[in-house]
């Protein structure tokens, strides 16, 4: 009996139609298109007015499911990746199933800030190479601009909203997830966090006068560690899987910032053209930013292709994963 890889058969992504765009950031807070722009890569991002990261989620969902020709009730599980979910509880996946009419599946959210992407495939991937499902959603979606503050540069110029989902189901062709290396170090936390609403930091007066349900980040700090270890994580799974820069047809980055995916490429050997990039009209959607590349370069992509994905996130979090892409568009 063939090995059963876990393969992505369909990807889509959601992102809202309003645009904000640097100039206009430039009205709001003091920065520029030019300081963005040099700094991060970034000219737009979308923003959801209306709505939470359930709606952007259905919104791919419905798609994906209609692409591949899926009926919703043939869904086993649901992973949804987020760090803005609708509520502390119910899970993201629970409303996102009673939206779509999912009503076979269970499902649950994960946590891991910008790596939750890769945290979440590399988990769905275990269901189906044990042959327990044959047909997983992952959902990488978040609203950031529900938890950001207009008053602080550093972080509000950074981020968008948005949403990617794809199907992962049973291949025996030797195509799917080939391998993955995950890696997390809970003393970042204290760089990049949302640091109220929580346990530690119960909602009350004082976390709200003091801005605390905003996303916090030590720009300098989380630059170093996330251009060391996404760069590192990526050359390390290339050389425990033998690939060369030739064998690698994409890189799939998280879209943090144009420095930290350069540097990634760089220490991978990778010309540009290998490297999905949509940073400049997205921004940072978090869990959101590795499906939407594959929506965004779908077309490009050839069965047997062999794909990198990598990512660093909060926490702190990180990893890379190796794919085989399993059909032609």
């Amino acid at each position: 009996m063939s090995k059963v890889y876990a393969a992505i058969t369909g990807v889509q992504g959601y992102v809202p139609e309003d645009i904000l765009s640097n100039e206009e950031l430039a009205k709001i807070v003091d920065t520029s298109d030019e300081w963005i722009t040099t700094r991060t890569g970034i000219k737009e991002r979308r923003v959801m007015k209306n709505g939470a990261s359930s709606d952007m989620a259905a919104k791919a969902v419905e798609g994906l499911l209609h692409k591949t020709n899926t009926d919703p009730l043939d869904i086993e599980l649901v992973i949804v990746a987020t760090v803005t979910p609708d509520y502390p509880f119910p899970s993201t996946a629970n409303v996102l199933c009673d939206k779509i009419g999912m009503t076979n599946a269970w499902g649950y959210d994960l946590i891991a800030a910008c790596s939750g992407f890769i945290y979440a495939i590399s988990t769905a991937a275990q269901f189906i190479e044990t042959g327990r499902y044959k047909k997983v959603v992952v959902v990488g979606v978040d609203k950031m601009t529900s938890i950001l503050d207009y008053e602080d540069r550093t972080t509000c110029v950074i981020f968008g909203d948005g949403a990617g989902a794809v199907l992962i189901e049973p291949n025996h062709e030797g195509m799917g997830i080939q391998d993955f290396i995950l890696r997390s170090d809970g003393s970042g936390r204290e760089y990049l966090l949302q640091p109220a609403g929580g346990s530690v930091n119960p909602a009350s007066i004082y976390t709200v006068e003091n801005r605390m349900h905003y996303v916090k980040q030590e720009g300098k700090q989380v630059f170093k560690f996330a251009v060391t270890n996404m760069a590192e994580v990526s050359a390390e799974i290339m050389e425990k899987n033998n690939l060369s820069s030739d064998d690698v047809a994409w890189l799939v980055p998280h879209q943090a910032n144009l420095r930290i995916i350069d540097a990634t490429a760089n220490r991978m050997g990778l010309p540009k053209e290998k490297v999905m990039i949509n940073i400049q009209k997205y921004g940072n959607t978090t869990a959101g930013t590795l499906p939407l590349c594959l929506w965004d370069y779908e077309k490009q992509l050839k069965k047997g292709d062999n794909i990198i994905l990598s990512a660093f996130g909060g926490g702190f979090t990180w990893g890379a994963v190796y794919i085989k892409w399993a059909y032609n568009s």
